[in-house]
């Protein structure tokens, strides 16, 4: 059964029902501090910074229109520092680009197609541009993007 198949069938998009959303990623990082200003930097709004308890700190930051936050911290992964690799949906891919290399961040240049680029160091973001989304990939409630 493809993905596609498994979203459509009977039509209900919750497990039992209870909603089941993507709200929170966790990425590794080595250096929680720079990695902080680094995703302040791109623009990210930072929710949270706690450490409630001794040897757990988390940092939770949202990219800008998204629902799904990005945390990172001491205690809450054993994932090596550097190994995620993420997306970003945006609009405009050239504004994307523009923007985040205007706030001195390193990127690569826009790339169109297989292979992946392959990054050997740090946790990779791979940005894609989205305008339109098929029917059946989209609750049209639940979100802003228009589907096709």
């Amino acid at each position: 059964m493809s993905a596609t198949e498994a979203h459509t069938v009977g039509g209900d998009t919750s497990v039992g029902g209870v909603d089941l959303k993507l709200e929170v990623t966790i990425i590794p990082v080595s250096d929680v501090d720079r990695a902080k200003r680094f995703y302040e930097r791109v623009g990210f709004r930072l929710d949270a910074d706690d450490s409630p308890l001794p040897g757990l700190r988390i940092v939770q930051t949202t990219p800008p229109g998204s629902g799904t936050s990005v945390n990172f911290g001491i205690g809450i992964t054993t994932a090596a520092p550097g190994s995620a690799e993420n997306g970003l949906i945006v609009s405009d891919i050239e504004a994307a680009h523009h923007q985040i290399a205007g706030r001195g961040i390193a990127v690569s240049d826009i790339w169109h197609g297989p292979p992946f680029p392959v990054e050997p160091d740090g946790n990779t973001w791979l940005v894609q541009e989205v305008t339109t989304r098929a029917p059946v990939r989209m609750n049209t409630a639940e979100t802003d993007i228009p589907s096709a």
